[in-house]
């Protein structure tokens, strides 16, 4: 409900009301197709209801901290429908994806917090997309509760948010009433879900087909690049995943690795967790996976190569750890890319 809808006669109101307020923030340094997209999708919605002779559901409206944000250096600028104080109650709020340095971005929007925290204690879900998960959590809404992101970004985010936990490959995740999706255009899956949630499932199918999304896609796992997580400071672990990474097709035990850089096994394992979020074996592991998906992408090998290549003689172990981490079979990973090849 926004204030201006308050001038109407009384028919008018009660009309407003019944619909489904979804307010768009149009925040500092954003993505404009993550302003654009959501506005259009709700509003095609609303057209396939009124085709089928029902009313429109969704009162959609821009809302800015400014009437007007440029974006992209200037080169685009959006025009808010209405500023944060003219918002009297919305049913959704959806933060769009965040462009460039993250704390930056966030640091330009801190204005925008106290109103999406005001928001949701009157009742309002919250959705983030893509990044916007950054500007979500920075509300401390996420504090103790599950949030998808892009996938480029998991390390950075669970620096920035550790009380949050952060999905590694969902593609949308919901709790309580707060939403967010994983990287990039993986945000349109969140989109119809909300749809499906407001609307119904036909409805959430055909608004898939008339974007051309897939409305069952749930992991971006296949899309992800693994490469190592060596923003700390630790010396004696860099040299440990420089190791890992330059002898793929060996067997490394932890035993070993430890002796190699000497530090006592239990102190090795623990730093190595602090260091980079992942236990020795999950950093081996996703380091011999990514060197398979990358001979997949670009050679004829075939699988029974691939997985000797990177160190794994048991076919089931190489496909279990190989679909755990990329949401694929072997074979199905093979077959999309080099088809795209």
């Amino acid at each position: 409900m926004y204030k201006r809808h308050l001038r109407g006669d009384m028919r008018h109101f009660e009309y407003i009301c019944k619909m489904k307020s979804i307010s768009i923030l149009v925040p500092e340094s954003c993505v404009l197709q993550a302003i654009a997209d959501p506005q259009y999708c709700f509003s095609a919605v609303n057209q396939f209801m009124q085709m089928s002779g029902k009313d429109p559901l969704f009162d959609v409206k821009l809302v800015g901290k400014s009437p007007e944000v440029k974006l992209s250096g200037g080169s685009y600028s959006v025009h808010a429908d209405f500023l944060l104080d003219d918002v009297v109650q919305t049913d959704l709020v959806i933060i769009p994806a965040l462009f460039g340095n993250m704390q930056s971005a966030v640091e330009l929007n801190r204005e925008l917090i106290p109103w999406i925290i005001k928001q949701h204690k009157q009742g309002a879900e919250i959705a983030s997309l893509c990044v916007g998960a950054f500007l979500l959590a920075d509300t401390g809404l996420l504090d103790g509760k599950k949030c998808s992101t892009h996938w480029g970004f998991i390390q950075e985010f669970r620096q920035m948010y550790p009380e949050v936990e952060v999905q590694d490959g969902s593609i949308v995740t919901e709790e309580n009433g707060i939403y967010s999706s994983g990287g990039a255009t993986s945000y349109w899956n969140l989109l119809l879900h909300l749809v499906e949630k407001y609307v119904d499932r036909e409805t959430a199918i055909l608004t898939s087909k008339y974007f051309a999304i897939d409305i069952d896609r749930s992991n971006q796992s296949a899309f992800a690049l693994f490469n190592g997580q060596k923003d700390h400071k630790d010396e004696a672990i860099i040299k440990a995943q420089r190791f890992i990474e330059q002898n793929i097709e060996d067997k490394l035990s932890i035993d070993f690795l430890a002796d190699y850089v000497a530090i006592g096994r239990r102190s090795f394992e623990r730093r190595f967790k602090t260091a980079t979020n992942n236990s020795v074996l999950e950093y081996i592991q996703r380091v011999k996976i990514e060197s398979a998906k990358r001979s997949f992408e670009n050679s004829l090998k075939n699988i029974n190569e691939v997985m000797l290549d990177v160190g794994y003689s048991d076919t089931k172990a190489f496909r279990t750890t190989f679909k755990k981490i990329t949401g694929l079979t072997p074979l199905e990973y093979r077959n999309k890319y080099r088809k795209m090849a």
